[in-house]
């Protein structure tokens, strides 16, 4: 594609980005104009993709971290033959529209990643290498090479201010992803002040010292553009890329451009003057004919690679039937469909905490769902968490099962969410759930794009002991369960573990927290397994069944459900017990289901969790009363603690009574 065409391109897609934003007065002008020479040249260049087969297996990924500048995208979408129309463009930040505010996964073709808060399409973009690095160790060949695509995502200084970002790139310089391209915006502006206000880093240096390559560019040059995006895909040396493009922000409206002012919708009241200024007509959202054809047959090209892929592909399949059986059940997300079942059981005399009991459920996870991967955040001894004979990811076996992270709990969740973006292999990852907030933002992000990552918290409450309140995380359970989406469950047995461990597995269309213990408990041996495993399947069920006219409800999870059923023996036959491992499944199951384990006609009910108390009302209603911890806790020995705060049988008894 010559110069022209890309100058002329660029210009159009600057028009475009006016005129989306100015018509919804509303957006940010920044980036899509600044950036407009990158844009014209990674899709008129440098990406190898296909707008007919958007999840093209070994296409290159495009994440735009800096979703703010979501018009970016939409324009070079529309412009390139996604299913993104004009009339889509139009309706930038319109209600119903595929072209929302920040780019959403699989609410527009072509969105690799849910972006907008900062920094995290940074930890996507090297959760997306990390995935193409195993999946190119796990699945090529000596004969037949079906992954050797690239990862290249467009931040700027947001995203590189925040800590998620700084953590997942000292990740991929560790970890030799060379397969990785992180073009920075770098335009000297924040939103409120210029960037020098803030910062002061030499980011080429600061990069290399993490092992990175790193460029300066201009980053309005076209030639320069593409010289620095073929050189990094083309060097496999152990180390991913930084290309560091000096761009003016708000490129084409003089009176903002190179300011705060042109980050957002301060530009649009010179769109006359700015379209006119860069020669093009008084139509809006004009794209000409000459810039259409020049991108058409750039996915012309893109077409024969992708057919030449097929092939080999096809190939590939025939020669390596296991391999290609592996591959279609991780895209599929498929898991054997009896896993309730195959998980082996349990000794009835089997004693530990739930941490312990799940340290060998995934055991046998792992070996019935081949795509399943894992993760610490530098406490695998303590989490339980470790696939034995599963190797660790490096760069030196990049098949790895096993993903240290390091004391970065931020970007292992942004990193997880990458993994699960890309869709070949189910991530999971693990720290003490006192930590799930250094993460949250990322959990949000999974719940929202409905991305089916595990997470494995253990240490889950006052039962912790000694560490004290810090470590002692009373609220994040309910803090957890009011995330839309994320599925908590938080059992009360070994068996109850491996149903969590299954159903999480199973779920398709969103995340799962796994809450584990640090203290022991009591197996429910009373209950045969199928009871307890599918029981947790459907969120709750009854522990321990009244004998005679049922008089009251016991309901309880994790740690506390033993104290229930203590509570009921010593009360006497009416007494029902409830095991509720996790509230959203439950929820979620037929009324007469939720009707036959909670009866509207017993109004007597208690409710008990080494949690705060708050969420446990919708169950108990008004006349019930809730045994909760609404404190912090205390730095004493566990059962200690446990009992000062009032978790006991003897607190159900006198609860009921």
């Amino acid at each position: 594609m010559n110069k022209d065409i890309l100058t002329k391109a660029a210009s159009e897609a600057r028009g475009l980005a006016i005129d989306g934003v100015n018509a919804c007065s509303s957006g940010h002008l920044g980036l899509p104009l600044g950036c407009a020479e990158i844009g014209a040249v990674l899709f008129g260049q440098a990406l190898n993709y296909n707008p007919e087969a958007p999840k093209w297996l070994n296409r290159d990924r495009f994440i735009l971290s800096a979703g703010h500048g979501s018009m970016f995208i939409y324009t070079w979408l529309h412009i390139t033959g996604y299913d993104v129309s004009m009339e889509d463009v139009k309706n930038f930040r319109q209600l119903h529209s595929i072209t929302p505010g920040h780019p959403e996964f699989n609410e527009t073709p072509g969105i690799e990643a849910t972006t907008g808060p900062l920094g995290q399409g940074i930890g996507n973009a090297v959760g997306y290498a990390l995935s193409g690095k195993r999946a190119a160790a796990k699945f090529n060949t000596a004969e037949h090479t079906i992954f050797d695509n690239h990862i290249v995502a467009l931040a700027g200084d947001g995203c590189l201010q925040e800590g998620v970002a700084l953590e997942a790139i000292a990740f991929a310089g560790h970890n030799a992803l060379d397969n990785l391209i992180l073009i920075y915006d770098s335009n000297d502006v924040t939103l409120d002040e210029m960037a020098d206000k803030t910062q002061s880093r030499n980011t080429e240096e600061y990069f290399q010292s993490l092992g990175w390559d790193a460029i300066v560019i201009d980053g309005h040059n076209s030639d320069a553009i593409l010289s620095a995006l073929e050189t990094a895909k083309n060097t496999d040396n152990g180390k991913p890329k930084i290309i560091i493009a000096k761009t003016e922000i708000g490129r084409g409206i003089p009176e903002v451009a190179g300011t705060q002012k042109a980050h957002g919708e301060g530009g649009v009241k010179f769109a006359d003057e700015a379209r006119a200024a860069l020669g093009l007509p008084a139509e809006t959202f004009y794209l000409s004919n000459e810039v259409k054809g020049a991108y058409a047959e750039k996915v012309a090209a893109n077409k024969e690679s992708f057919t030449a892929w097929e092939d080999t592909f096809s190939a590939w399949s025939s020669a390596n039937p296991e391999l290609a059986a592996e591959l279609t059940a991780g895209i599929s997300k498929s898991v054997p469909s009896n896993l309730l079942e195959a998980i082996p059981e349990f000794d009835a005399g089997y004693a530990d905490a739930t941490r312990g009991a799940g340290g060998k459920v995934i055991q046998e996870v792992a070996k019935l769902v081949p795509q399943f991967i894992t993760g610490s955040a530098d406490l695998y001894g303590s989490n339980k968490n470790y696939i034995k004979d599963g190797g660790d990811f490096s760069s030196q076996n990049f098949a790895g099962r096993n993903i240290w992270y390091g004391i970065r709990e931020h970007a292992m969740g942004a990193i997880s969410n990458g993994i699960a973006y890309d869709g070949i292999f189910h991530a999971s990852n693990a720290t003490f759930l006192v930590f799930a907030d250094y993460l949250r933002p990322s959990i949000r992000l999974a719940a929202l794009a409905e991305l089916p990552v595990t997470y494995i918290f253990t240490h889950d409450s006052v039962g912790v002991g000694e560490d004290g309140p810090t470590h002692q995380p009373v609220e994040t359970v309910s803090g957890l369960r009011v995330i839309p989406g994320l599925d908590v469950i938080r059992p009360a047995d070994p068996e109850e573990t491996a149903g969590a461990y299954a159903t999480a597995l199973m779920r398709q269309d969103g995340p799962t927290a796994l809450i584990f213990s640090r203290q022991k408990m009591p197996t429910m041996s009373h209950l045969s397994v199928s009871e307890r495993r599918n029981g947790t399947a459907k969120g709750g069920y009854i522990a321990l069944k009244e004998e005679g006219a049922l008089e009251a409800i016991v309901i309880a999870t994790g740690s506390e459900v033993q104290h229930g059923i203590a509570a009921a023996k010593e009360i006497g036959k009416g007494v029902r017990v409830i095991s509720m491992p996790c509230m959203d499944i439950f929820d979620r199951q037929s009324e007469a289901y939720k009707e036959g384990i909670l009866p509207a006609s017993c109004t007597k009910r208690v409710a008990i969790e080494a949690g705060v108390s708050g969420l446990w009302y919708k169950y108990v209603g008004l006349e019930g009363k809730v045994i909760g911890i609404d404190r912090f806790g205390i730095s004493a020995p566990g059962n200690t603690v446990m009992k000062e705060l009032g978790m006991t049988s003897d607190s159900v008894v006198s609860a009921l009574s």
